[in-house]
């Protein structure tokens, strides 16, 4: 009987969503955005925020369009969209400009776009760092265009790899939900 109980608590280990400690929540972060104001979290307190890490050079680009269309269709009911340039995957060789440039003409992207970051390794953003902590490595970045659900009580909810569409079923029906809590 111990053999199976221990074999069940490394089971539920191996997929626990991080320590989940939560010594600090979403809100105390924030970034320096692309059009060189700051992004604080905190301003965003009770709405459902995701971000997500972009490029511009990437297979995956193209989905700037689905994340600027739920921007479009949600942000008065509360949801927000940041979107967190990266050359971690060399994939964003760009200035901070050029991205700017580059999603406001070819996607007419309008959400929150921060200035180019880290999202992995030792000189990842601060907020990288506290969502590996809480959420384990399914919140650290695999590749672009990862997605972390934040709720409303500033705590993640979910993450999303670069392979789920913003325009899926999945995540829409998740971001819905998230939205009514």
């Amino acid at each position: 009987m111990k053999k199976y109980i221990l074999i069940l608590l490394m089971f539920l280990g191996f997929f626990s969503k991080g320590n989940a400690t939560y010594e600090q929540l979403a809100y105390s972060f924030k970034f320096n955005g692309i059009n060189e104001e700051v992004i604080e979290l905190k301003e965003y307190k009770n709405k459902v925020i995701i971000v997500v890490n972009v490029a511009s050079r990437c297979g995956f680009t193209n989905q700037y369009e689905g994340m600027q269309e739920l921007w479009k269709k949600y942000k008065d009911q509360g949801l927000v969209v940041i979107g967190v340039p990266a050359n971690n995957f060399n994939q964003e060789p760009g200035s901070n400009q050029e991205i700017k440039t580059f999603c406001e003409t070819t996607f007419g992207v309008n959400f929150p776009m921060t200035k180019k970051v880290s999202v992995k390794g030792s000189n990842a953003h601060p907020f990288y760092e506290w969502a590996k902590l809480n959420y384990g490595s399914k919140a650290i970045p695999k590749w672009n265009f990862h997605k972390i659900i934040i709720n409303k009580n500033g705590k993640i909810s979910n993450a999303f790899s670069s392979i789920t569409k913003p325009s899926s079923s999945k995540f829409i029906n998740f971001i819905e939900e998230e939205i009514k809590s």
